[in-house]
C-alpha cells in the first residue's frame, strides 16, 4: 500500500507503548528464588517486586500501593535485598522509610519517617541492615549528609532515630553501600564530594569492621580516575572496576585482570549499579562492551571471557550471582553458577536472563513486558558512525521508517526526529523500544544520537563534553541530522528534535542556537544554566555545571550569553536566556513533582516567549517527576508529540487528537 510518510496505520498505539515503558531492575537472590523490581505504568507507575519460584512461576510480591523505589540522590538505587525464608527488607516510594516484609504478613516499617535509604544489606549475624542513609538538615536541596549506618531489624528504630547507628561519619558527601569482606573483618565502599561527579573521579574506601567501621583509607582512585564499582572475591582480594586507562576495566588488589578498549564498568547514576559480580568459583560474572553489550564470564586468571549466546545487545547495570557471599570456608550452595542479569536486544525489550556459568546456556526466565505485536512492525535499527567537526567520530543509531504493508511514494523522503539522550553523561542502547515503533511505524524516522560526552567508548569520547555542554552535544546532533538530509535519507525541510532532561537542555539549545530543524520536543528540560547551577536542583547534581559549562565564579558569562561562536548560527548557553532566537514550533512536557529539573525552569523561559508568536504547547502533568511513570501520561505525551510533528511537517496520521498550538 502506498501512503505518505506519517500516514501509515500501526498497531503500535499510545497505550501499548506506555506499557512497554521501563523495564525490570535491581536483580538478587533470595534463597534460591530470583527477585527483582518491575515497573506498573498502569498502576500508578509504581515498581513492585516480582519473585519468580522454583517452579518457575512468577508473581509480584508486593501489592498496591506499595511502592519498591529508592529517592537517595533523587535518582535512587538499590531499594531492597533480602535472604531465605524468605525475609525482605524494602524501601517504600511515598515515606522513603525501611520496611520488613515476610510474605503472608504486612510490611513493618523499621525507620523513622525522614532520613531516605538505598543499598540494604541484611547481617542476621548482628541482627541489623547495613545501609546508606541520605539526612537533610535544612531546607534547602544541598542541606543534605550521608553515612552509612545500621538499622535494628526488630524495629526499634521505626519510632526512634537514636536507635540507628551510624558506622561512618559524614566526611565524604556522596557513598555507596559497603560491601564486606568473606572474613567479615573489613568493608569496602565508593565516596567521592563536591564538584566531582562519580565518572569524573571517586575514592574506593577500606575500612575495618569493629562494630562501625574504623581506621578508614584510601586505597584506589582519586580525582581523575573514576571507579564505578567496588566487591570483594572469594579469597578476599579486592576487584573493582577503575578507568585509569581510559576505559572501565577491571582490577584485582590494583593489578588489570582483562585490559581492553571496552567498558567493564559505566557511569553511577543510581546506587548499587552493578557491572560485575565474583562467583564463589573464583570466576567473575560480567558485564561489558563497548557500552554494555554483552554478558560473560572472566577467568581472572588466564584474562578470558566467555560470553553467553544469545539475541541481546544490552544489558542493564544490574546482575547477581547464586551464593556469591558465601563465607569463605563454607561450601557454594547447590546452584551456585546462576546468574541473573537483565538484557535486551531491537527484536526484545528488557527481560531478566539467567547464566548457567556451568554450562554457559542462557535462558529468560521473566519477561518484562507480554503483548501481541507482530515484529514485523519492529524498527529496524542501523548503526552508523558520523564525521562531525573537526573530524571526530559521532555513533549513532538510525531507525528508518518500517511497515510491512506500506510504502511512500518514490519522490518523497522521510521526517526525521534526533533523539538527544538525556544524562549528559549515559548513552542510547540499542534496544526495542516501542516509542520508537510508535513513530517508525507510521513513517517516520528516528535518529538516536550518542554525542560526545556519552558513556561506552571510554573517557576521552565521554570528556568531550567537559566544558563544551551546548557546544559539542548540539553540534553532533546537528551533523548526523545534516548527514541523512544529504546522502537522500531524510527529508531536509522535515528535521525535529526531541529530548529529555540533559536531552531536553539539547534540544532546546538545537532551537535556540541552529536553523536545523523545523520543531522540537522538549521534555522535562533544563533552560536556565544561571538558576539551576544556583540552589534550583537537588544536591547530587548542584555543581555538575562546573565540568559541563565550567566553574561559575571564573566563567560566569558563559552562563549567559554562551560559548564562543561556532560554524553554526548564533551559539549560546541558556535557552531561557536566548528564547528570542526560537522561531521553530515546540512541545514542552514537564512534572510538576519534578524536583532535578523543576517547573520553574520551563515557566521563565515561556515568560520569554510571551508574544513571541511562535507556535508551541505547554503541558504540565500533576504527580510526576523527573521522569514520566504513568501510563496516561505518557500516552498524552506521546500523542501531542506526534501532532506537533503532524503540523510542522504536514503528515496525516490517523487518529490522533490534535494538539492545540498557541501562537
Amino acid at each position: 500500500m502506498e501512503l505518505a510518510f506519517g500516514s501509515w496505520p500501526s498497531p503500535i498505539d499510545a497505550a501499548l507503548a506506555a506499557a512497554h515503558d521501563g523495564h525490570p531492575e535491581y536483580v538478587g537472590f533470595v534463597g534460591d528464588e530470583a527477585w527483582w523490581t518491575e515497573p506498573r505504568p498502569t498502576e500508578g507507575g509504581r515498581r513492585t517486586l516480582v519473585r519468580r519460584r522454583a517452579d518457575g512461576t512468577a508473581e509480584s510480591g508486593l501489592p498496591a500501593p506499595w511502592n519498591v523505589r529508592s529517592r537517595v540522590i533523587e535518582y535512587g538505587g538499590q531499594p531492597w535485598t533480602g535472604v531465605a525464608g524468605p525475609l525482605v527488607v524494602f524501601v517504600n516510594f511515598a515515606d522513603q522509610r525501611l520496611y520488613r516484609y515476610e510474605p503472608g504478613t504486612d510490611p513493618r516499617p523499621l525507620t523513622p519517617a525522614g532520613p531516605r535509604w538505598a543499598e540494604p544489606q541484611l547481617r542476621l549475624d548482628v541482627g541489623e541492615v547495613w545501609c546508606v542513609m541520605e539526612e537533610f538538615t535544612g531546607d534547602a536541596p544541598t542541606d543534605v549528609r550521608r553515612v552509612l549506618a545500621a538499622v535494628p531489624l526488630d524495629g526499634s528504630a521505626a519510632g526512634d532515630r537514636d536507635a540507628v547507628r551510624e558506622l561512618t561519619d559524614d566526611r565524604h558527601r556522596f557513598v555507596t553501600g559497603p560491601r564486606i569482606s568473606p572474613d567479615g573483618r573489613r568493608a569496602a565502599w565508593l565516596a567521592w564530594d563536591h564538584p566531582r561527579m562519580p565518572w569524573d573521579g571517586t575514592e574506593l574506601v577500606v575500612a575495618e569492621v569493629d562494630g562501625v567501621f574504623r581506621a578508614a583509607r584510601t586505597v584506589a582512585g582519586g580525582p581523575e580516575e573514576s571507579i564505578a564499582q567496588v566487591d570483594w572475591a572469594p579469597d578476599g582480594s579486592l576487584l573493582y572496576a577503575s578507568d585509569r586507562s581510559g576505559w572501565w576495566n577491571l582490577y584485582r588488589d590494583g593489578r588489570p585482570l582483562c585490559p581492553r578498549e571496552e567498558e567493564f564498568g559505566g557511569p553511577l547514576w543510581k546506587l548499587g549499579h552493578r557491572w560485575f559480580a565474583p562467583l564463589e568459583s573464583g570466576l567473575i560474572a560480567v558485564v561489558h562492551g563497548r557500552g554494555a553489550t554483552a554478558l560473560g564470564i572472566l577467568d581472572p586468571e588466564t584474562g578470558e571471557v566467555v560470553d553467553a549466546a544469545g539475541p541481546w545487545t544490552e544489558f542493564a547495570p544490574t546482575l547477581a550471582a547464586h551464593g556469591e557471599r558465601s563465607e569463605m570456608g563454607v561450601p557454594p550452595p547447590e546452584g551456585w553458577g546462576r546468574i541473573v542479569a537483565v538484557g535486551a536486544s531491537p527484536r526484545t525489550a528488557y527481560e531478566v536472563v539467567e547464566l548457567d556459568a556451568r554450562t554457559g546456556r542462557a535462558r529468560v526466565i521473566g519477561a518484562g513486558h507480554k503483548d501481541s505485536v507482530d515484529p514485523a512492525y519492529y524498527p529496524e535499527p542501523h548503526i552508523r558512525t558520523f564525521t562531525g567537526p573537526a573530524g571526530r567520530e559521532i555513533h549513532a543509531h538510525i531507525y528508518p521508517p518500517h511497515h510491512p504493508a506500506c510504502v511512500a511514494p518514490g519522490d518523497e523522503l522521510p521526517p526525521y526526529v534526533v533523539w538527544a539522550h538525556g544524562g549528559p553523561t549515559s548513552r542510547a542502547p540499542l534496544v526495542l523500544d516501542l516509542a520508537i515503533a510508535y513513530f517508525t511505524s507510521r513513517g517516520i524516522g528516528v535518529a538516536e544520537v550518542n554525542y560526545g560526552g556519552s558513556t561506552g567508548y571510554g573517557r576521552a569520547y565521554r570528556d568531550r563534553l567537559r566544558e563544551q555542554w551546548g557546544v559539542v552535544d548540539v553540534e553532533d546532533c546537528a551533523a548526523v541530522a545534516l548527514a541523512l538530509a544529504d546522502e537522500g535519507t531524510a527529508d531536509r525541510d522535515r528535521l525535529a528534535v526531541r529530548g529529555g532532561s540533559a536531552g531536553g537542555w539539547t534540544a532546546a539549545a538545537s532551537l535556540a542556537t541552529t536553523d536545523v530543524y523545523a520543531c522540537g520536543t522538549i521534555i522535562y528540560p533544563i533552560l536556565d544554566l544561571t538558576g539551576w547551577g544556583s540552589g534550583e536542583t537537588h544536591d547530587f547534581e548542584s555543581q555538575y555545571l562546573e565540568s559541563l559549562v565550567g566553574p561559575l565564579a571564573e566563567v560566569p558569562a558563559r552562563y549567559v550569553v554562551g560559548a564562543p561562536p561556532r560554524p553554526l548560527r548564533h551559539w549560546g548557553s541558556s535557552p531561557a536566556e536566548h528564547a528570542e532566537r526560537i522561531t521553530a514550533p515546540f512541545l514542552l512536557l514537564q512534572g510538576l513533582d519534578d524536583v532535578i529539573c523543576p517547573p520553574a525552569q520551563c515557566e521563565r523561559f515561556l515568560a520569554r516567549m510571551e508574544g513571541r508568536r511562535v507556535p508551541h504547547a505547554y503541558i504540565a502533568f500533576e504527580g510526576e517527576g523527573h521522569g514520566f511513570r504513568r501510563a496516561d501520561t505518557m500516552i498524552r505525551a506521546l500523542e501531542a508529540e506526534l501532532s506537533l510533528y503532524a503540523q510542522a511537517f504536514g503528515l496525516h496520521p490517523p487518529d490522533i487528537p490534535t494538539l492545540e498550538l498557541t501562537h
